[in-house]
């Protein structure tokens, strides 16, 4: 297997190897994938092929929000106390593969013969083991990032790897997406048919690249053993500490501005702009710049700062979403303009937020003597998760009582409805999130002195 440098010699780590920041950002491509389709085509899937109001799916997704405040905290604390040959990271990659495949073909690709509460039950199982089975994923997957290197900038690099993984991810998803929604104007029988096949060529894909990450990165011993002793009393360690603290607040104020547009996105594209497949191309121009615009981002955080930088681009993102509040039928060009912007924008916070996640972990072990990167990803992935849960909850019914209705033309309150929460609710909720992390203090200098002292204990 490959290496990290200083892997396994007890001691800081620096630079991390290229193909080492290759390898863990594989497996990024096809949660990716699988979240573009789950997060920007399933609720409509749902509504306008499988026939199941809007406000259901929305309680769906909301009551999964209250099994991953079990799940995802329990994955997290048991991610840090695993103890095996093969870390403590790399068994949950390896035994999430199943359960990522069979749960995103069941919220794809539901049995043609299930109809009313059968099917509704269907979605439900799907879309809680979904979630849950990303959760095995993710957070296992953050915390071997954050363990990859100590240093402050290093971990930039890191975290560009992945975040550039997921895009790529979801720009290959949207091309699906697109046949998805031509599909549609043949009928859902063809819509049913391209689902069921893409969802198991995406789960075979993923596996593969999941595997390779698996098998090509080591972990640092040193960390071995060194999770909370209760799940309880990480918890306690994390609201107990400030700055982790505070990034949940802003975190979860962040997520709510953008999950009502991954939500919406689709239904803006057919019902406001009268243009459905163009929606792919807005997405695409989002994710495009998102992707380009990933190398800068470790030379500017160097430069600026990475919370300022953050800052920066959470206004950035909310003035560019705001905008489109203001955009009706024929605003194709405007849009993707808009979406250009956000992108570019956002890809700093996908690059610079779990750095400074990483950070912090290191500010709870110089507390706590303990590492639980798990506990602390599991944390800031929950809040994540529920700021989509409570946007999606919330779109679901407020669609539901202007009167939304699928596949016909939409009345002004619908249309006025769709316009506030795409453009207005970004706008208000990125613009709070920015401000809140102002008041976060934890910076270069401090984390500087905190390695040192982890060094001179003899970690």
């Amino acid at each position: 297997m490959s290496s990290v440098s200083a892997t396994n010699t007890g001691g800081p780590t620096a630079a991390v190897k290229l193909k080492t920041m290759i390898l863990y950002g594989l497996p990024p491509v096809g949660a990716g994938y699988m979240f573009c389709i789950v997060s920007l085509y399933v609720m409509k899937f749902s509504t306008d092929v499988l026939l199941i109001a809007p406000a259901v799916m929305g309680l769906i997704f909301g009551i999964s929000r209250f099994w991953d405040a079990i799940s995802d905290p329990l994955v997290g604390y048991l991610s840090d106390k695993t103890n095996s040959r093969w870390g403590r990271r790399r068994p949950w990659l390896f035994w999430s593969v199943i359960p990522v495949f069979v749960s995103f073909w069941m919220v794809t690709a539901p049995p043609e013969s299930l109809t009313g509460m059968p099917l509704i039950l269907w979605m439900g199982a799907g879309v809680i083991l979904f979630y849950s089975a990303q959760t095995m994923f993710i957070v296992p997957h953050m915390s071997l990032g954050a363990e990859l290197s100590d240093d402050y900038h290093e971990r930039n690099k890191i975290f560009g790897a992945r975040h550039a993984g997921w895009v790529l991810g979801y720009i290959s998803a949207l091309a699906t997406m697109y046949w998805l929604i031509k599909a549609e104007q043949a009928g859902p029988e063809q819509v049913r048919a391209l689902a069921g096949a893409q969802s198991i060529y995406a789960g075979i894909f993923s596996a593969i690249l999941l595997l390779a990450c698996v098998y090509g990165i080591r972990e640092r011993s040193e960390f071995a053993g060194r999770g909370a002793e209760k799940p309880w009393t990480a918890a306690k360690d994390i609201w107990q500490n400030s700055h982790a603290r505070l990034l949940l607040i802003v975190i979860f104020i962040e997520n709510l501005g953008g999950a009502v547009i991954t939500i919406l996105t689709l239904y803006n594209a057919q019902y406001v702009l009268k243009a459905p497949t163009m929606a792919p191309f807005f997405i695409l121009a989002y994710m495009v710049w998102s992707l380009i615009l990933v190398p800068i981002w470790m030379p500017l955080a160097r430069r600026v700062g990475k919370k300022r930088l953050w800052i920066y681009s959470m206004v950035v993102t909310g003035f560019a979403f705001g905008g489109m509040f203001f955009l009706n039928e024929g605003d194709d060009l405007i849009l993707i303009v808009l979406a250009s912007i956000a992108g570019a924008a956002g890809g700093c916070g996908g690059t610079i937020n779990p750095s400074i996640k990483s950070d912090v972990i290191d500010y709870d072990e110089y507390q706590t003597g303990e590492r639980k990167e798990g506990a602390y990803f599991a944390a800031w992935y929950f809040v994540t998760k529920s700021a989509y849960g409570v946007m999606l909850t919330v779109t679901g019914f407020a669609l539901g009582i202007v009167g939304f209705m699928p596949n016909v033309e939409q009345t002004e309150g619908v249309i006025l409805m769709m316009k506030f929460l795409y453009g207005g609710i970004p706008f208000i909720f990125y613009l709070a999130g920015a401000f809140l992390l102002m008041r976060f203090a934890f910076n270069e200098k401090e984390h500087g002195e905190i390695v040192a002292q982890l060094e001179a204990r003899g970690r």
